[in-house]
């Protein structure tokens, strides 16, 4: 699982059916509680994150079993947002 702040939304009015309905996401990733230069898409279709939320993304066949689908073509979606990191 990858945590990230969400930096900016991706419009696509083109899309492959299975999509239609989801929104892009421009995360940018957090490693050992450091902003990095590393970003990635991610889709949100059931959390509704905003810019400038830390948000948690699963990658891979989680991303897509996420979803309720084996077969969307998704590599990471957006799985909850972050409230509070505690130590």
């Amino acid at each position: 699982m990858l945590k990230g702040k969400v930096v900016g939304h991706i419009v696509s009015t083109n899309k492959i059916d299975k999509l239609v309905g989801s929104k892009f996401l421009e995360v940018q990733l957090i490693e050992n509680e450091v902003i990095t230069d590393k970003y990635i898409v991610a889709v949100d279709r059931m959390v509704s994150a905003g810019i400038g939320e830390t948000v948690l993304i699963t990658t891979g066949s989680s991303a897509r079993m996420a979803l309720g689908d084996q077969y969307a073509p998704v590599d990471a979606v957006i799985v909850g947002v972050v409230d509070k990191i505690s130590e």
